[in-house]
């Protein structure tokens, strides 16, 4: 037992990783080793994450020359024939790559290889992408009561923006699912890779060890962060969708707290979508809290007509144009909402306290003034009258 505490190897009987997943099966997942070379060309070195569709793993690129520097990636391994979901990302990536010259594509995510290995239940997709160091969720666990100050808020708001306005209107793409998971930072420096692999490599790698696989303990943590000096990505376009097609929008979107209100009313929806999904995450990033805090039922269950509630809390009753515009997907939510004259339906769930200014804490005087003006430009009732994200480059509260 002492010798397999040294070796890194774990109890069997001890769940890790995707094993604690209430539907998990080991036959759907690729049984990837550290060491495999996949595709002729990936080295796999370190095993980085896992979701119930999927491993990662930090890898090498052999097919380097020697007089070139070493070039590192991230490999998502799908679940055997899980293909749909990473040949979509694949598409939707191509067209992404379009524009390399464009200001917004650095901020942008892509897929950079993709192929298929075969596994003991079937074929699985791998997508390749240029590793990160952390995403937004885990950067804000290491700063103070997890909010970012202002000033670093500013300038990530403008990376992302600059993301948005490449995906939009250059890409005819819309995003639909951003949120702190799906928000990705750079690395700070070259030599934080490095660093990592040369402490890593001089470890057994925590694992347990089974019949027909290892399953590997995740390391994720590069180490302190050397500067804030990080480039921030959109990252995983796996819902993403065209937004350039002849037919309307209307399907069902985004992560509840984020669904912009014509997704919720069954309206046709489009990139304004994006913009006002953005305004509700900056609560997120500055306050470390939602800005949507009671819209869940008392079984836990997400209840749009509170959400909604508060929507006209803090923006006031949305206008009679928008109501015209609820479909029938609006009882994919709990709908209709409104009655025939336009009055919501569930006024009583209206919490009378709630106001939008009461909402920001964390800035004062001038700066919390602008703040609110430029966060008002996307968090419109109609989704025409949010600005765009090019538009909201130029708004003063990002003035550094």
């Amino acid at each position: 037992m002492a010798t397999d505490r040294a070796l890194g190897i774990l109890p069997p009987d001890v769940l890790i990783e995707e094993e604690t997943m209430p539907d998990y099966d080991a036959r759907r997942f690729y049984p990837a080793n550290l060491g495999d070379i996949l595709h002729g060309r990936y080295k796999i070195l370190i095993k980085l994450g896992w979701d119930s569709s999927s491993t990662v793993w930090l890898g090498k690129d052999t097919s380097r020359w020697r007089w070139q520097p070493d070039r590192y990636v991230a490999l998502k391994i799908s679940v055997a024939n899980g293909k749909d979901t990473a040949n979509h990302e694949v598409v939707i990536s191509r067209r992404l790559g379009s524009n390399p010259a464009h200001e917004g594509f650095r901020f942008v995510r892509c897929v950079i290889d993709h192929f298929e290995i075969a596994g003991p239940r079937g074929a699985h997709n791998c997508l390749v992408y240029e590793p990160m160091r952390v995403t937004m969720t885990l950067f804000q666990r290491r700063l103070p009561d997890g909010k970012i100050p202002g000033p670093l808020l500013k300038h990530y708001i403008r990376h992302l923006l600059l993301g948005l306005d490449y995906i939009h209107r250059e890409c005819g793409v819309i995003h639909t699912d951003i949120k702190q998971d799906n928000i990705m930072m750079g690395f700070e420096d070259p030599s934080v890779v490095e660093d990592y692999i040369r402490t890593k490599g001089k470890a057994a790698m925590p694992r347990k060890v089974q019949k027909d696989r290892s399953i590997y303990f995740s390391q994720y943590d590069f180490g302190p962060l050397k500067s804030f000096r990080m480039l921030l990505k959109l990252s995983n376009f796996g819902l993403a969708q065209r937004g350039d097609g002849p037919e309307p929008l209307r399907h069902p979107i985004q992560p509840p707290l984020f669904q912009a209100p014509e997704v919720i009313l069954g309206a046709p929806w489009s990139y304004s979508a994006d913009i006002w999904n953005l305004g509700v995450l900056i609560w997120n990033f500055l306050e470390n809290r939602d800005l949507f805090r009671d819209i869940r039922s008392s079984q836990g269950n997400y209840d749009s007509r509170k959400h909604l509630a508060e929507m006209v809390a803090l923006l006031g009753p949305p206008p009679r144009e928008l109501i015209g515009r609820e479909a029938r997907w609006s009882t994919f939510y709990g709908g209709p909402f409104f009655n025939s004259e336009g009055n919501f339906l569930y006024g009583d769930l209206v919490p009378p306290s709630l106001k939008l200014p009461d909402s920001v804490l964390s800035l004062e005087g001038e700066d919390r003034t602008l703040f609110l003006d430029f966060v008002g430009h996307m968090l419109q009732w109609l989704p025409e009258n949010r600005k765009s994200a090019r538009d909201l480059l130029s708004h003063v509260w990002l003035t550094p």
